[in-house]
């Protein structure tokens, strides 16, 4: 390897054009990709005339030359991104592929690392992790690899810390990762009481059977399973959608929990202060069993519920809920009373929610109802297109 005297002699000599040819060579054989960066953006700056200081400064590009000096950054930024993979530095990959938000690379890396990890605590693990879950480069994974290492109670936390920043595609894959891990606990360990008890049991018994007819399990506050952790868990069961064979396992998860007794069962917000109840009718229709008693079971709360502002936290819980199972046109006529003056530009449109069902005549209703002209000038544009 050339000195860096002797680099800079080379450089010293070399043609305008072969300057960052030899500064390319020295900056790779170094593995010095950082300014490797800057080199890259420093060539196609000199190719497009623009100055050569703060080579990586997207500022001051004329307009006429943005998109072309954009797309040198980019291209830079996914090779130095690259180098930096192949040589194991996940953390300095993902600042550059985030950047020109091009993160599959890093995931794929990361989905590598966790499927061949042997769980051994140290640096190498806590940077995993935190790259994964807490700089979100693969959240999923980050999950699945911190049940593997710190159980279930550290997980819960994470995912309950980091929930509200990830995709809905994310909280669902890692609600699935939480409710089978946490299904087969429980399951093994109600397994375990009924042997204790001299009641054969297959261990490959369902946690509903295993329980059905069975109170005793229950007796004098008994229990099976941490009950935050279910608490918890039954909660992220509901970003699941109806083809995860994981809300089967959730249903009845919340079977068991309603078997709890009272001190065990934790509260929660309106329409889920009844949780495990409300959490096994919401998840059946998910799931599509019994889709019609389930709904209506949220209609019957919303008629008992007392207090207006709780009855709208139900209707919208029962518009939620009927979009997801495709019954969102009769359920937006049960929520119209609470729901109809709700228009967020950015969150809950009953406009957009009734276009969407094909109800204009519920929503010219409310609207000569509300006097909310807006509304009527609204639907008779959809209508004439």
């Amino acid at each position: 390897m050339s000195t860096a005297t002797e680099l800079a002699l080379e450089i010293d000599n070399a043609s305008p054009d072969a300057v960052l040819d030899v500064l390319d060579r020295a900056l790779i054989s170094q593995k010095d990709f950082h300014r490797l960066f800057d080199a890259r953006l420093i060539r196609a700056r000199r190719r497009m005339g623009l100055p050569l200081t703060q080579p990586t400064s997207l500022t001051g590009i004329p307009r006429e030359q943005d998109a072309a000096f954009r797309e040198a950054y980019t291209s830079a930024a996914a090779e130095v991104g690259q180098h930096f993979l192949d040589n194991g530095q996940l953390a300095d990959a993902w600042a550059y592929f985030r950047t020109i938000q091009r993160p599959q690379p890093v995931r794929e890396a990361i989905e590598k690392l966790v499927a061949e990890s042997n769980n051994t605590p140290g640096p190498q693990l806590d940077e995993l992790l935190n790259l994964a879950l807490y700089e979100g480069a693969h959240t999923v994974e980050g999950i699945r690899l911190l049940l593997r290492t710190h159980g279930t109670c550290n997980t819960v936390t994470a995912m309950s810390q980091v929930i509200g920043q990830i995709t809905p595609d994310e909280r669902r894959r890692a609600a699935a990762i939480m409710v089978a891990h946490l299904y087969k606990d429980l399951q093994a360990s109600v397994g375990r009481d009924l042997e204790r008890r001299e009641i054969p049991i297959d261990p490959a018994t369902s946690l509903r059977e295993m329980i059905t007819g069975r109170e005793f399990l229950f007796a004098e506050g008994n229990y099976h399973i941490d009950v935050s952790h279910l608490h918890s868990i039954v909660g992220f069961a509901r970003h699941l959608q109806r083809e995860d064979p994981e809300l089967q396992l959730a249903v009845e998860m919340s079977l068991y929990g309603q078997q709890l007794s009272e001190h065990l069962r934790y509260p929660a917000d309106v329409p889920f202060d009844d949780y495990y109840r409300a959490s096994e009718n919401f998840l059946s229709a998910v799931a599509g069993n019994d889709v019609s008693a389930s709904l209506q079971w949220f209609v019957d709360r919303l008629h008992q519920e007392p207090d207006e502002s709780d009855r709208r936290m139900i209707a919208f819980v029962i518009v939620d809920l009927a979009q997801r199972v495709g019954r969102l046109a009769e359920a937006l006529e049960i929520a119209a009373p609470w729901l109809s003056r709700m228009e967020d530009p950015n969150g809950f449109s009953f406009t957009a929610c009734c276009v969407e069902a094909g109800r204009l005549d519920l929503l010219e209703k409310v609207a000569r109802d509300n006097g909310d002209l807006l509304a009527l000038a609204t639907l008779r544009l959809v209508k004439v297109g």
